[in-house]
């Protein structure tokens, strides 16, 4: 068990869901605001731990990585139960610190218009970019120093789509935890099935066709 790694997985995925969430719950910034907090905590988590454990703070990013031949199952697992703990302890830490302000908790919930299909749907296609994002800019090594930067900035333009939709989770740990701590737990399954096979889907294509050969 590498506890550095594990450590990073847990604090990482927390601090997205303590300061993403919030921006989610009190709706100061609008849609830009929620957005630019998800993508900046990845952008600075990524350059802060990403040497440690890759900055997954995704369970969804791991089954890309997983399934990418990157790292192991054992390892996979790991990092899911330490992201997913993560969530939930960022998830109840925000609830304590917002009180009676803490509504929904920013709880990634489908729009009134929006069929459980459509939603699968655009969790499954904006969570396939985000892990082509993961691949092709960090695991490929091709971003170097800028990986960081085009990971955080396809979170952001994910979510200024998705969010008005779906929430735009795109990571089963950022919805499982203010499901839990609000109470929310509409559709969760698919929170969880469509990140995971939209990530697993954009390994497959990275590891067939668009991992560098050289």
């Amino acid at each position: 068990m590498n506890t550095r790694a594990l450590t990073g997985e847990f604090i990482g995925t927390c601090a997205l869901i303590f300061i993403g969430a919030c921006a989610g719950a009190l709706g100061a910034g609008g849609l830009v605001g929620v957005a630019l907090a998800h993508g900046l905590v990845v952008l600075g988590f990524i350059y802060a731990y990403g040497h440690i454990s890759g900055a997954h703070i995704n369970p969804a990013v791991t089954t890309a990585v997983l399934v990418a031949g990157e790292i192991n199952a054992a390892t996979a697992v790991q990092y899911w139960v330490a992201q997913l703990l993560g969530g939930t302890a960022g998830a109840f830490a925000l609830a304590h610190a917002l009180g009676s302000r803490h509504g929904d908790l920013g709880a990634t919930m489908l729009a009134e218009n929006v069929s459980v299909g459509q939603g699968f749907l655009i969790e499954f296609v904006l969570t396939f970019f985000l892990a082509n994002a993961v691949l092709n800019c960090a695991i490929s090594g091709k971003a170097g120093n800028l990986a960081g930067v085009g990971i955080g900035m396809t979170l952001v333009f994910c979510i200024l789509m998705g969010g008005p939709l779906t929430g735009a989770s795109l990571n089963p740990a950022r919805t499982l935890g203010p499901a839990i701590a609000s109470g929310h737990m509409e559709n969760l399954w698919m929170y969880f099935v469509a990140p995971m096979s939209g990530a697993a889907a954009a390994a497959l294509l990275y590891r067939g066709l668009l991992k560098p050969t050289d």
